[in-house]
């Protein structure tokens, strides 16, 4: 018999929502230190510069490619995403994400802590125009 505290969710039947970011996400599993989310942004798409309040993040990029602007009171850096790469926002990093190519920049990404809602994110100015 399964525990009462599993939570398990197949990923075509997760709800997909708008993310703060113009993104499409579909909310996965979450656990007391963490949530996760699968996010798509679609071909010729370039999503709004954000920055968290709160949360800080780890990507695993899971298919197509772009860019990803990442900014701090340390430096800013656009770093090139395919398939296999992961990266990190740490908190209170401003970021913004645009896709290249005929197919959608698709992540799985982990949020520690727990993602906790409605304004968590702030909109920041970014290099890119958002097209969404």
């Amino acid at each position: 018999m399964a525990g009462k505290n599993f939570e398990t969710i197949v990923l075509d039947e997760a709800a997909a929502v708008p993310a703060p970011d113009g993104s499409r996400v579909r909310i996965l599993p979450t656990l007391a230190g963490g949530s996760m989310a699968h996010f798509t942004l679609e071909p010729g798409k370039v999503s709004i510069a954000v920055r968290h309040r709160s949360v800080e993040e780890i990507w695993f990029i899971t298919g197509g490619r772009g860019e990803m602007w990442r900014a701090d009171a340390a430096g800013e850096e656009v770093t090139t995403v395919t398939e296999g790469v992961a990266l990190t926002i740490p908190l209170g990093t401003s970021f913004q994400f645009r896709t290249a190519g005929s197919a959608p920049l698709t992540a799985v990404a982990i949020t520690m802590p727990p993602w906790p809602g409605e304004g968590e994110a702030e909109t920041v100015s970014g290099p890119w125009q958002p097209v969404l």
